[in-house]
């Protein structure tokens, strides 16, 4: 009798992607200091070799997981918020939207990216991204009727407002709204000082 051997499935390959979402988490977990290959490659099950399949360097997959949080955290947060019916309703979402994220596993990478603003790979991403953050909001300030200038002051107090609760959600998380229907009265508060005379 012949003894018939069975392979073994092939263990799943890891895509750019994978290794890139990898860093943003590492990244966001301990800053562009946890973004090393062995430790990422430990940790996703893969060698050395699968990350020089897909990357030239350390210094590529930081860019990449740059490119990846620009996209998640601010291209995917207007995209959704653009599909609500007006500016209120836009604003309310975004606030809401930005404030609920500090609650979640990962809300450090805002945190990190800021850490780290002066590393040559983050600075012109960080700037692209505040930038576009603090335009975008202030076009939701202008079609609530606000002049450019007032709009653009608006704009600076919601972005810098959620930068100063990300902070402390992270560093003191009992001092901030802990429940989603606490942060939501938080919210329609900073809605009412934001919007008002």
């Amino acid at each position: 009798m012949v003894e018939r051997r069975t392979r073994k499935p092939a263990a799943t390959r890891l895509t750019a992607d994978d290794w890139t979402a990898a860093a943003v988490e590492a990244m966001a977990g301990g800053g562009l200091a946890a973004v090393a290959v062995e430790p990422l490659a430990a940790r996703l099950g893969a060698t050395k070799g699968s990350f020089y399949w897909h990357f030239a360097n350390r210094d590529a997959l930081i860019e990449a997981a740059l490119l990846r949080w620009e996209a998640d955290h601010t291209d995917a947060v207007i995209t959704m918020v653009e599909a609500q019916p007006d500016p209120l309703s836009r604003l309310r979402t975004l606030i809401g939207t930005v404030f609920d994220a500090t609650a979640v596993p990962g809300a450090a990478i805002e945190l990190a990216m800021l850490a780290t603003a002066a590393h040559p790979h983050v600075a012109p991403v960080l700037a692209r991204v505040t930038q576009r953050r603090l335009a975008y909001t202030a076009r939701l300030f202008e079609g609530l009727g606000c002049s450019p200038q007032e709009a653009g002051h608006r704009a600076l107090l919601a972005v810098s407002a959620y930068l100063g609760h990300a902070q402390l959600a992270h560093a003191t998380p009992g001092l901030v709204p802990g429940s989603a229907q606490l942060r939501r009265t938080y919210v329609d508060r900073i809605i009412g000082l934001l919007t008002g005379p």
